[in-house]
């Protein structure tokens, strides 16, 4: 799995790995500075133009510094809100960086069927939806056992984003049938290796990395391990 993601960071430079990159981020950073704006304007929207505070009688800039004080907030929150985007991400760029790792290693393959668009579509948001939900009932998880938080968050996450990954791999080249066959008989190396993508995920800067290397890496673990083994 090491292997799979050291070829995957090593392909970085390629044309093809950086123009996926670029929208990425920009398509990344969009979100998050969309969530960012909301939050803030929700909490002062909450506070409203002036509170009146006893002893001290109206305060009207009470609003503008709780906007201020909710940065640090937003800054953990956007940790949790990376994982759906490398999610929608996964599905709107896998085809392009699987086609670039499979031009560079694996030479002579015949190209992909892929899944049909509205498969994919509907796909994309059903994992979409389902780390959405299983993210919000694990914060519960993380408030009372915040200690723990950070390992149960990348375990987690870890099912998840490797269950994601994985399909979306295999089904470019497998039937559904086959590619859910894939996934329970390597499920252990998929959860490992979506661990690795999930650790990252909460640092910032480098988190916008993970989703174009946990598609290069998945589809080195598809071709490692999967039906059609291929060396690179």
């Amino acid at each position: 799995m090491i292997s799979d993601v050291t070829k995957a960071i090593g392909q970085l430079p390629d044309p093809r790995f950086r123009n996926v990159l670029v929208l990425g981020i920009g398509l990344a950073l969009a979100l998050l500075v969309g969530f960012s704006f909301l939050f803030i304007k929700g909490v002062q929207w909450l506070i409203g133009p002036s509170v009146s505070l006893p002893w001290i009688g109206e305060v009207t800039w009470l609003a503008e510094a709780a906007g201020w004080a909710s940065v640090p907030v937003v800054m953990v929150l956007s940790v949790f809100l990376m994982v759906p985007v490398a999610s929608a991400f996964t599905g709107i760029f896998l085809e392009r960086i699987a086609d670039a790792v499979e031009d560079r290693h694996y030479p002579g393959l015949p190209p992909a069927s892929g899944a049909p668009l509205a498969t994919a579509i509907r796909d994309s948001i059903g994992f979409l939806a389902l780390i959405l939900g299983v993210n919000l009932l694990a914060l519960l998880a993380y408030l009372i056992l915040a200690p723990l938080a950070p390992l149960i968050f990348w375990g987690v996450n870890g099912v998840l984003l490797g269950r994601e990954y994985a399909q979306m791999v295999a089904l470019r080249r497998l039937p559904r049938a086959e590619a859910n066959a894939f996934r329970r008989r390597n499920r252990f190396s998929i959860w490992a290796l979506g661990v690795i993508m999930a650790v990252p995920l909460t640092v910032p800067v480098l988190n916008l990395l993970v989703p174009v290397i946990g598609a290069a890496a998945f589809t080195h673990l598809y071709h490692r391990v999967g039906p059609h083994r291929q060396s690179a």
